[in-house]
């Protein structure tokens, strides 16, 4: 709608603001219409409208099998919405006509802002389906032509976060009030919801504020914002709970000329998807937990290595028990990221960090060793953090041991680009390089048979070790990892 809109109309941001609010909250027009609903925006010379945006009703029959959006009607094509954009009126007058063997009313809604018409609603109903009205269909009929006369005075849409995809919709529970607050219409699922919370009495006639609110008599701040939601003085949204039931409220004043006339209620059940949610809520806790508890577990077993290390009298024994503890801790730092994540997600970036950091502290007991970093890793799920995680630390740690040199030191860097699903990571340092002859597959070194093993197993990537351009050794990964959402994974445009 909005590249539409700024494409081929004169309407400002605010003008836009106000038609996106209104598109987000007019399946509720077109429900109670039991009408397919267009949005017309006028093009910036008045010469012709264009269709921004339509919306199906849920509770009949659509006439508008095609999508409209985009198309163009010259004005004078329509006298109804000529008249609506020019006088700012509803428009009602034209008779009915026939689209392929149906006949159709049109009705037309100017939508104001700021005392002007920034653009028409077309109301298209199917009159082959009419019959006999109900009083549920006469209520809703007479709510959306209340909703009809605010979008016209430039009352709606009220504003207001609501409460996402669990909103309540009219097919879940409509109640009508009267300016007082009295219920004057109940649907039979609004009356099944407050049946489950234990509300015997007809609720017709009854007050729905005090009604509602007396449900919880010993929780009495919760029972004033109760009552004040459901007495329906302003636009919002509330919930009420009651011996494990959850219903979730909207309410939506009717307002003529700036006068409440009275409201309308949405009621929906949500026990079953709190209950969910809840379950959900305590799955990560303890998910969460478990990576906390895993993570202290590796920590003592790296500190029981480090123990035995210190024990040893043997040189290679000790380096072996301390690459060991090397291993252990890039494992623990993972599940430690992990265990403050609710989404199984690990930013990878501060993991990186933390692990050079490590590997370099403890080289630079016998030498100086400079650490550069570039790129971003972005956003990884915990099945490829803790491998990751792995061959980063033996990368490094293989070139600060054998790129640098036990005494004289050297540079470092840890480069990681992601494009998309594509993540490449390279270690490289300035020592003296790589012995002639060598092959990854042959190599004898344990750390590298680790690295090599979980490239190709865990990770499904491909490692590469080549000499550098300048000398050294250039440690090249390449891994597929999944697409985060925009602005989550980091990636290279």
């Amino acid at each position: 709608m909005t590249d539409l809109a700024r494409e081929r109309t004169a309407l400002d941001e605010a003008d836009l603001d106000h038609l996106q609010a209104l598109i987000a909250d007019w399946q509720l027009l077109a429900d109670l219409s039991f009408a397919d609903l267009v949005l017309w925006v006028p093009y910036s010379d008045a010469s012709a409208y264009v269709a921004v945006a339509q919306m199906r009703p849920t509770t009949g029959p659509t006439l508008l099998v095609d999508d409209v959006v985009g198309d163009v009607l010259p004005r004078g094509c329509r006298t109804q919405v000529d008249t609506a954009y020019d006088e700012g009126r509803i428009c009602r007058e034209r008779d009915p006509e026939w689209r392929a063997d149906v006949p159709v009313r049109e009705e037309t809604v100017p939508v104001m802002r700021g005392g002007r018409v920034i653009g028409v609603i077309t109301r298209h109903t199917n009159l082959a389906t009419a019959r006999t009205p109900s009083r549920l269909e006469l209520t809703y009929l007479r709510c959306a032509n209340d909703l009809a006369r605010m979008i016209a005075e430039g009352c709606f849409p009220l504003g207001g976060e609501g409460d996402g995809a669990s909103s309540p919709r009219v097919g879940d529970g409509l109640l009508r009030l009267d300016p007082d607050g009295y219920v004057t219409y109940a649907s039979p699922n609004a009356l099944s919801a407050y049946r489950r919370l234990g509300v015997t009495a007809d609720l017709v006639g009854a007050h729905l504020g005090r009604a509602t609110a007396a449900l919880a008599p010993h929780q009495e701040p919760v029972d004033e914002a109760l009552e004040s939601v459901v007495g329906g003085r302003s636009h919002r949204w509330g919930e009420v709970a009651v011996n494990g039931t959850v219903v979730l409220l909207r309410a939506i004043p009717l307002l003529a000329r700036g006068t409440r006339v009275g409201a309308l209620v949405l009621v929906r059940e949500v026990s079953e998807l709190r209950r969910r949610e809840q379950e959900l809520l305590s799955k990560d806790a303890t998910i969460r937990e478990i990576h906390h508890r895993v993570k202290n577990n590796l920590q003592t077993v790296a500190a029981l290595l480090r123990l035995q290390a210190r024990r040893v009298q043997a040189e290679e024994a000790r380096a072996a028990l301390n690459e060991a503890v090397s291993r252990v801790g890039s494992i623990a730092v993972v599940h430690e990221t992990l265990s403050r994540s609710a989404d199984g997600q690990v930013a990878f970036d501060e993991v990186a960090g933390r692990l050079a950091s490590g590997v370099v502290e403890v080289a630079t007991a016998g030498a100086p060793v400079r650490l550069r970093r570039t790129g971003e890793f972005g956003v990884l799920p915990a099945e490829v953090a803790t491998p990751l995680a792995l061959v980063l630390t033996e990368l490094l740690a293989n070139a600060v041991e054998h790129g640098c040199g036990p005494r004289g030191g050297g540079d470092v860097e840890m480069a990681a680009r992601r494009r998309g699903a594509s993540l490449r990571v390279t270690v490289q340092d300035n020592g003296p390089g790589l012995p002639e002859g060598f092959s990854l597959d042959a190599s004898a070194n344990l750390g590298l048979r680790i690295v090599t093993g979980l490239v190709r197993t865990e990770l499904g990537g491909t490692l590469t070790m080549a000499p550098g351009e300048g000398g050294g050794t250039v440690a090249t990964v390449d891994v597929s990892v999944p697409v985060s959402p925009a602005g989550v994974d980091g990636s290279t445009p």
